[in-house]
């Protein structure tokens, strides 16, 4: 499948592969994008999976802010390689381009930054969680007031994971979802659009995959109250051998997961 791409950009494919989570082939991880995105345009989340609009690696770059160095290691793509993509001497197959693109917007929706609602006694209250016995049951009464194509993220999606039970006396609720989901009280929007990659579904509830949601919350680390993560990093990595090795972030994020890390190894310990 590599035959007419040089030894870098063979090398650029496989670790843009591991860092989404797919071990199969490029025309297969496609294939499945595509099945995903009509999965969940058939269950009314169409409207927030985001449309491939063609960018040059150069706008791609400058999008995030990097330079050519920082680009070339937060996606494990050979600093060369950036420079020829970026002067024409080589074009990046159009495959390695979505693969880059798809990536480059989630990163980018990942460094919206935002600030927790403050209580407005003229919005309606979202039903509370000390009222119900469990997270699942409650978060369900949660989606039908936002709507069915609401996708949790942060606390709500590590409750639909089952790796954190919440508080009796939540209030927040981190969403991927349309802006007039904060008519309600507490809700906090972080994206309107994300990938099929990211999304998981259980309990006819949606939300974001771990590596996500690990994502989400180191990025939003300033506002969040990271007991939840933590909780569940440790469960993470005592249940897949005392290993975090299938967890991926990116760069600018590598040194506080690290520390965050060694704070779930000896969570319980406390």
């Amino acid at each position: 499948m590599h035959e007419y791409l040089n030894g870098d950009e063979a090398g650029t494919i496989r670790r843009l592969s591991r860092r989404i989570k797919l071990m199969w082939s490029v025309r297969f991880i496609i294939y499945t994008q595509d099945l995903g995105n009509r999965y969940l345009q058939k269950h009314s989340l169409g409207v927030y999976l985001e449309r491939v609009i063609y960018m040059d690696i150069r706008e791609m770059r400058t999008q995030l802010g990097d330079t050519q160095s920082e680009f070339s290691a937060r996606y494990g793509i050979p600093f060369r390689t950036v420079q020829n993509w970026e002067a024409g001497v080589r074009k990046p197959p159009e495959y390695v381009s979505a693969l880059l693109e798809d990536r480059i917007r989630e990163d980018l929706v990942n460094r919206r930054s935002c600030v927790l609602p403050k209580y407005d006694p003229k919005k309606p209250d979202l039903p509370k969680r000390s009222d119900f016995v469990g997270a699942v049951p409650w978060l369900k009464a949660v989606r039908d007031c936002l709507g069915e194509n609401v996708v949790f993220a942060l606390d709500e999606a590590l409750m639909c994971q089952g790796s954190f039970t919440g508080h009796s006396d939540e209030y927040i609720i981190w969403i991927y979802g349309n802006d007039s989901a904060a008519r309600y009280n507490g809700v906090v929007v972080l994206g309107n659009g994300i990938s099929s990659y990211n999304v998981q579904e259980k309990d006819g509830l949606f939300y974001t995959n771990f590596m996500r949601t690990v994502s989400d919350a180191l990025a939003n680390e300033s506002i969040l109250d990271m007991q939840g993560i933590t909780e569940a990093l440790s469960k993470y990595y005592y249940a897949n051998g005392e290993s975090f090795s299938e967890l991926f972030v990116a760069p600018e994020y590598q040194e506080r997961f690290e520390q965050l890390a060694n704070d779930a190894i000896y969570y319980y310990d406390e």
